[in-house]
């Protein structure tokens, strides 16, 4: 039963992971090339004219979906190497990782009080949660 549940957990977070890439190049389409708001304004709007703004706003979109893309690149090389093999640490370090990834969406709530964007990392957080307790087993078992 423990080799089912762990490859049920390391499908989940395959999927997760593939997921997220392409939320992290649909992203960076949008940065480089499409039309997004900012707080439900076209970015056209908010640069006013002004190019140099323009080209940060969609670098700083770019930025994030970079790091989005390179986060899913490693936690697909994890997945699928060795936390399949049933290595202990790694299910530490992909708890560790989501956990970062929740706590620093989630500060723009505590400092700024915007709720905006904080959605789909909890769902990412709660979906990795869900699948390495799946295969918990793993933390007790020996190898």
């Amino acid at each position: 039963m423990g080799s089912k549940l762990r490859t049920v957990s390391g499908v989940v977070l395959a999927i997760v992971g593939v997921l997220v890439a392409l939320g992290s190049l649909g992203s960076a389409v949008l940065a480089y090339r499409g039309d997004f708001p900012i707080g439900g304004v076209p970015i056209a709007e908010v640069a006013g004219g002004r190019e140099a703004v323009l080209i940060g706003l969609r670098g700083a979109r770019g930025t994030a979906a970079a790091w989005g893309a390179a986060w899913t690149a490693l936690f697909l090389a994890v997945v699928l190497g060795p936390y399949r093999r049933g290595d202990v640490a790694t299910w530490w370090g992909i708890l560790v990782s989501v956990v970062v990834l929740a706590a620093v969406a989630g500060a723009r709530a505590a400092f700024f009080g915007a709720q905006p964007g904080i959605g789909a990392p909890l769902i990412v957080l709660a979906i990795v949660l869900v699948a390495l307790l799946i295969d918990v087993k793993r933390l007790t078992t020996p190898r």
